[in-house]
């Protein structure tokens, strides 16, 4: 356990190495199936499975590697932050290579599930028995789907360079939001907002319902209209390539340009209320009681 006024609670990365708290290696039977029926209930049917799905793609990975850092499957650590209470308010984190799943808790429910990062290398796998497995399939889907609709004026406002950053930009260490860019949501006709919700809401399933019905009402809220898709890169399968979806009160960034473009980095984030945010505070205020 960690303290939850601590620095570390909100310190989140996605790159292989040792966290605080207990690794999945460290746990016993029953402490690892109470470690994963935590994460059943925090996220979606959905959103476990792509949990299950980066945790195995670290073993493939490391019978796919001939180099470098070891990989290990059973390297994903579970951190608590202060005291898990129905009164006051707490958090966990799972994390370890790709992943990084946030979960902060108030007067005893769900609040925040973000930041939410999930990456996958190989994106596509290669072979073996799990051969042509894609954890985050759906992601490049939808977002290719939504570009392929938009006609040259439309492209032209959605492509913003020519090339993809090697990476997200809004990256644990950045503090600076990226400015909004691409085509707007206003810009787009029926069929193609509709890919675009259809994009969001891929992102948004990960999440336990409540909490991604919160999200979607107060993105709803902000005006959908305010929306903008934005790519970068090559636009063929097997090019690197970038796109962000932004709107008034988070953003989405997906990049798969590394490892020859096989190999995908997403995140979703709450440009409001990352780590509980104003909503933690908010009960602080509201409750009158003193910080755990």
């Amino acid at each position: 356990m960690q303290p939850f006024d601590g620095d570390e609670r909100t310190t989140w990365s996605y790159l292989p190495g040792r966290r605080k708290g207990i690794a999945l290696k460290e746990m016993n039977a029953e402490e690892r199936v109470a470690a994963m029926a935590m994460l059943q209930t925090a996220l979606s049917a959905r959103g476990y499975e792509k949990t299950q799905g980066v945790i195995l793609l670290e073993g493939i990975l490391r019978d796919l590697s001939t180099f470098g850092f070891g990989r290990d499957p059973d390297l994903y650590y579970l951190t608590v932050f202060g005291t898990p209470s129905d009164e006051y308010p707490w958090s966990w984190r799972f994390e370890g290579h790709h992943l990084s799943l946030n979960f902060s808790s108030a007067t005893g429910r769900l609040v925040s599930e973000t930041p939410a990062f999930f990456g996958a290398n190989p994106a596509r796998v290669p072979s073996g028995k799990n051969a042509g497995l894609r954890v985050l399939g759906a992601e490049e889907d939808l977002a290719r789907k939504l570009l392929g609709s938009l006609d040259p004026k439309q492209r032209r406002a959605a492509v913003i360079a020519v090339s993809a950053p090697g990476d997200i930009i809004f990256s644990p260490n950045r503090k600076r939001v990226p400015d909004p860019e691409g085509l707007p949501v206003s810009e787009m006709n029926d069929a193609q907002k509709k890919t675009l919700m259809d994009l969001l809401g891929e992102y948004l399933g990960n999440m336990h319902a409540e909490v991604a019905r919160a999200q979607r009402e107060k993105i709803e809220k902000a005006g959908n209209g305010a929306i903008r898709f934005a790519w970068a890169g090559g636009t063929s399968p097997g090019e690197g390539h970038y796109y962000r979806v932004q709107g008034p009160t988070f953003i989405i960034e997906y990049d798969n340009t590394q490892n020859g473009a096989n190999h995908v980095h997403s995140v979703y984030r709450d440009l409001e209320e990352d780590f509980g945010g104003d909503l933690l505070r908010r009960h602080y205020a509201e409750s009158h009681v003193p910080k755990p």
